[in-house]
């Protein structure tokens, strides 16, 4: 495998990192997420301008038919500025509608950035089991219906359309009997009640009450197309974490440049010294996992893939807590203030750690592949 990014996926992450280094200073970021609808719909406008919602499209749709690799180098850029704005909860939407196949003219208006998406797989009870999936469907005469709730929505409210997993048959573990819907955010039947996370992004609580629903893909055969969303997801986070963890170690090195005490810069002190040497090791060991199931990401066979993402989340998770962790103490009480960077960073890294699958259930599932077993 080529680790070696493309000149357009070099000029892409220019472009990108340009924007964020421009336009996305750390107090337009706070002024957007304290703001009614929780992001700037001008950043936004700037990520469509800068073609990014195309990006994950087929080009049949008006879109670039961006790689994992591509859209790993947009996530570390976008991890680099904390960026809220629903882009990530949009192009993994898009994801599953390209799966799922049948939504050319949603697709299209994804590229054009005329509509918002998020997905709702997570349930109250399930934790990071998937096909735990209680909410219901009933299809009849090409229309559903969907009762039940969805919980920790990444950007729910600001969607304009969600992507729903539910069931049609089968008991509450089964992976047969699973279904995808697109729900019009704003239809009757649907309940959203939006709210701030740690990290000052937004996330909903959905209740389905007969909301009406249109099936995407097979009735009854969403697992396959819910579990490789879901890793897909997977590795826009792990990009995501590299970019952020990035910028929080060369804002530590510069804390530990300036910081004086007993006369001189802390930076100086060999304790310190060795624990950012360890830092970089974490940053760059999550960089190499990262693009190695990003490069695998689209060619993999079903258990390789869930191999590949499994091992880069559960080690990205790994890195994110102790670079988050060091940077907090080198930082001092600073650390954990609303007015520094750093500690809004390590809030990000902890949210990332806990969303679609924490280290402990990815180390689990890597486990429980035949390979490894085979191996063992």
């Amino acid at each position: 495998m080529d680790f070696n990014l493309s000149d357009e996926q070099k000029q892409l992450a220019d472009a990108v990192r340009r924007f964020v280094e421009r336009s996305y200073d750390f107090e337009s970021r706070r002024t957007a997420y304290r703001s009614d609808i929780g992001y700037s719909e001008q950043a936004w406008g700037a990520l469509v301008e800068l073609g990014l919602t195309a990006l994950p499209v087929p080009e049949a749709q008006g879109g670039f038919s961006g790689t994992a690799v591509d859209m790993m180098v947009v996530q570390q850029e976008l991890g680099r500025g904390l960026v809220i704005e629903p882009y990530f909860a949009t192009v993994v939407a898009a994801y599953a509608l390209k799966l799922a196949g049948g939504q050319e003219a949603l697709l299209e208006q994804v590229a054009g950035g005329e509509v918002k998406l998020a997905v709702a797989f997570n349930e109250p009870e399930a934790r990071y089991a998937l096909n735990d999936v209680r909410v219901t469907a009933k299809v009849s005469g090409g229309e559903a219906r969907l009762n039940g709730r969805k919980v920790v929505a990444i950007h729910g409210a600001q969607a304009d359309k969600l992507v729903v997993s539910a069931r049609t048959s089968g008991v509450n573990a089964d992976t047969d009997g699973i279904s995808l819907f697109v729900v019009d955010r704003r239809a009757s039947g649907v309940e959203v009640r939006d709210y701030r996370t740690i990290d000052n992004l937004r996330a909903a609580d959905i209740a389905f009450a007969d909301a009406p629903a249109a099936l995407i893909g097979a009735e009854g055969q969403g697992w396959e197309i819910l579990e490789a969303t879901a890793d897909y997801a997977a590795v826009l986070l792990c990009a995501e974490a590299v970019g952020v963890i990035d910028t929080l170690n060369a804002a530590t090195l510069e804390y530990a440049k300036t910081r004086q005490q007993f006369g001189s810069p802390i930076g100086r002190f060999q304790a310190l010294q060795h624990r950012m040497v360890e830092m970089f090791m974490h940053a760059e060991q999550a960089r190499s996992i990262t693009l190695l199931a990003a490069g695998k990401f689209d060619e993999a066979s079903a258990e390789e893939r869930r191999r590949f993402v499994s091992a880069a989340k559960a080690r990205v998770g790994q890195a994110a807590r102790v670079v988050g962790q060091e940077a907090v103490q080198i930082h001092g009480g600073m650390g954990v203030t609303d007015e520094l960077p750093a500690a809004h960073m390590f809030k990000r890294l902890t949210l990332i750690n806990t969303t679609f699958g924490d280290v402990d259930h990815h180390i689990g599932r890597f486990a429980r592949q035949a390979s490894f077993l085979d191996a063992a």
